[in-house]
């Protein structure tokens, strides 16, 4: 009877320390956070006092406060990540560049974040500023900065923080093409996400760290991609595509979490409307044994932190006087969402490449092209102040004008519908022209069957040999966004023209009240 009793007594105790080695974290995670301090409305554009008020308005640094105080509350451990492009998006980062998401994110007790592509929209001198200023780890495993003195000894491929008494390995991944995207400089060279996701497993697996996370700024493709082509990555917090997963929303494009390969990936849309929640137990050896959660919407019923948006108002003082002049009307909302704009032609492309068009026309300018990744809201109907235009083109791109041939325009538009279907920022948005691509064909293969361009004689087709004026913005024209043919010093090209924002408000306020339109310029086959 003893013997039975003992027996029975290490079968309980067995069954006890098996159960108390699994260990649960919760991973909170935001992504592409852009600037957003303050309230959005449902265009991710600014949202006023008035509308905060009643309920109406989205995110904003003080909701974040609060909710992030409540998961941690709820949670046995947890972390806090940022899945990168912190930086660009209101007039907080054009005019306090880094220093404001600094700050915030030390408020938050963030615990890492990936270098997101904006983050090098100022060259490293910025990111740098911002990583010294930073309480927690900003990683990238996927390139090589050992030429970049100013980021050489601080920009870590991973680090191992420790919550609970257990080690978590953080891996930051940073878009491929980021060169094509931002300003890192010369000195930094980018590589395969996979390959560079696996030699930091290793090594952080060789060190006895068997829960790790990939901070990864590369897109919900590509997230899905290293996942399958890895091993022993247990979580992937994405960022870049903006994408909202869901287990309830039918707008989701994914499950949250979507596994592959056993790897659970997660990501909150974007600007602080959301926060991710994943709940993960993981067993003694660092296997995912669940994996839970959703994202939880940053809405009007989600209280603000006092204090929080006490400071915010005070750092928003200098930013008054330029954001609340109103500049015009809108006569309906005008459309400038990015899964829209990424992959048709939209309301909002339409307005800022005819405004581009418009103040150069008189220059002998014919055609303007625009990168549908420079536009970043929408308008809602109404009063258009000079702080909503911002919103939607953050970036301070100017005006560019150049010459190229006909086929220059052409190489440009099957470049500008190569990545459609990643709904990449290269998409053009025109005026002057008007074009029909196929999708069925290979990326820059001949999807541009058709170029029409305007002439005293109405729209007649492209001629490859001829030269045309073309407008576009600065960023795009020295070879942003993979249009390389804008480049060289071959095109008689001037880069200084006004800010496209200024060209778009004026241009607004010349057509008040604004209706936006689409005519069916840009046509799918």
């Amino acid at each position: 009877m003893l013997t039975r009793f003992l027996t029975t007594v290490a079968a309980l105790g067995l069954t006890a320390g098996m159960a108390a080695a699994d260990y649960k974290l919760t991973i909170l995670h935001t992504n592409d956070f852009h600037s957003r301090f303050e309230p959005i409305n449902k265009y991710d554009s600014g949202c006023g006092a008035e509308d905060n008020a009643e309920g109406k308005c989205f995110g904003g640094s003080a909701r974040l406060v609060t909710a992030i105080e409540e998961a941690r509350g709820r949670a046995e451990n947890s972390i806090l990540v940022d899945g990168g492009d912190q930086f660009q998006g209101s007039l907080f980062y054009t005019y306090y560049k880094g220093k404001i998401a600094a700050e915030m994110m030390n408020k938050l007790g963030y615990d890492g974040m990936t270098v997101g592509n904006h983050e090098f929209d100022d060259g490293p001198e910025v990111l740098r500023g911002f990583m010294d200023a930073v309480e927690f780890p900003v990683l990238m495993s996927n390139a090589d900065v050992t030429k970049e003195e100013l980021l050489a000894d601080t920009l870590m491929k991973s680090a191992v923080i420790e919550k609970g008494g257990e080690k978590i390995g953080l891996i930051g991944l940073t878009p491929e093409d980021t060169p094509d995207l931002a300003s890192p400089g010369p000195n930094i060279t980018f590589s395969d996400p996979a390959a560079a996701v696996q030699a930091e497993v290793d090594r952080l697996t060789a060190e006895g760290v068997n829960k790790i996370v990939v901070l990864s700024h590369s897109g919900y493709g590509v997230d899905q991609r290293v996942a399958a082509e890895t091993t022993g990555v247990d979580v992937i917090v994405g960022g870049h595509s903006n994408t909202y997963l869901s287990n309830t929303s039918d707008k989701a494009v994914g499950p949250y979490p979507t596994v592959v390969n056993g790897v659970q990936i997660v990501q909150a849309y974007a600007y602080g409307k959301f926060l991710g929640e994943l709940n993960v137990t993981f067993d003694d050896d660092g296997n995912v044994v669940e994996a839970v959660g959703e994202p939880l919407v940053m809405d009007g019923t989600v209280s603000e932190d006092e204090g929080t948006v006490a400071r915010i108002k005070e750092l928003a003082q200098p930013l008054e006087e330029i954001r609340n002049k109103v500049v015009a009307d809108a006569a309906a909302p005008i459309e400038g969402d990015r899964a829209v704009c990424r992959v048709q032609e939209c309301e909002m492309g339409n307005l800022v490449a005819d405004a581009m068009l418009d103040r150069v026309a008189d220059q002998g300018v014919t055609i303007a092209i625009a990168n549908s990744g420079g536009l970043r809201a929408s308008i809602d109907t109404g009063e258009v102040t000079m702080g909503e235009v911002l919103t939607v083109l953050p970036f301070q791109n100017t005006l560019s004008t150049f010459e190229i041939s006909g086929q220059g325009v052409i190489d440009a538009l099957e470049n500008g519908v190569s990545q459609v279907e990643e709904v990449k920022g290269r998409f053009p948005q025109v005026s002057g022209l008007t074009f029909t691509w196929d999708p069925a064909v290979a990326p820059n293969e001949g999807r541009i069957q058709e170029v029409m361009v305007a002439s005293e004689d109405g729209f007649v087709p492209i001629d490859p040999a001829q030269t045309y004026l073309v407008v576009t913005n600065n960023y795009v024209r020295n070879g942003g966004d993979g249009y390389k043919m804008f480049s060289g010093d071959d095109k008689n090209a001037y880069d200084f023209g006004p800010d496209l924002a200024d060209v778009t408000a004026e241009y607004l306020a010349a057509n008040a009240p604004y209706q936006p339109y689409l005519d069916g310029r840009i046509k799918q086959k």
